[in-house]
């Protein structure tokens, strides 16, 4: 700041700005540090995703807790965050989508009966539905049948493959 006017002197600023000459010297250091430190940090993520590129943020701190702590780095997780995202090395979260439904196929396809009914008792219509998770185990399938009218799962079946 000094730097570009000088002819000021920082005896001037105390008065000015209400602020001692330590603070101010202190102040400079502690952004010299922060700079060295964050630009440590900038080296030991690109050097972590050299080997893992597409290693996440929350992984990454946990992998250089150890690191920073040796060079004397205090940074949390949002603060690393923050520094990734500054400089453009957060990694973007891929959305995986399954596609449940194929309706381009060439077999029939049975028009839809019930899309202006109106139910007005139980067991008037029942709905049935298929639902699947990918697991440790392999698929796990499961199918519901269900009453329109009051929501109660009237038969259900679960399948492992």
């Amino acid at each position: 700041m000094l730097m570009n006017y000088p002819n000021l002197h920082i005896r001037q600023l105390e008065g000015w700005l209400g602020f001692s000459r330590q603070a101010y010297y202190q102040y400079w250091q502690r952004q010299a540090g922060q700079n060295n430190s964050e630009s440590d940090v900038i080296k030991l993520v690109k050097k972590l995703r050299d080997d893992h590129p597409k290693m996440g943020g929350r992984k990454v701190h946990d992998l250089l807790k150890a690191e920073m702590a040796k060079k004397g780095i205090k940074m949390g997780r949002d603060a690393l965050f923050e520094l990734l995202a500054a400089n453009g090395l957060l990694i973007r979260r891929r959305r995986r989508r399954v596609n449940t439904t194929f309706s381009r196929h060439r077999f029939r396809k049975y028009p839809n009966l019930i899309k202006k009914m109106v139910v007005e008792r139980p067991n008037q219509l029942w709905v049935a539905d298929i639902t699947y998770w990918f697991t440790n185990c392999g698929c796990l399938y499961i199918s519901f049948v269900t009453d329109a009218y009051s929501k109660r799962i009237m038969i259900y079946m679960r399948c492992i493959q």
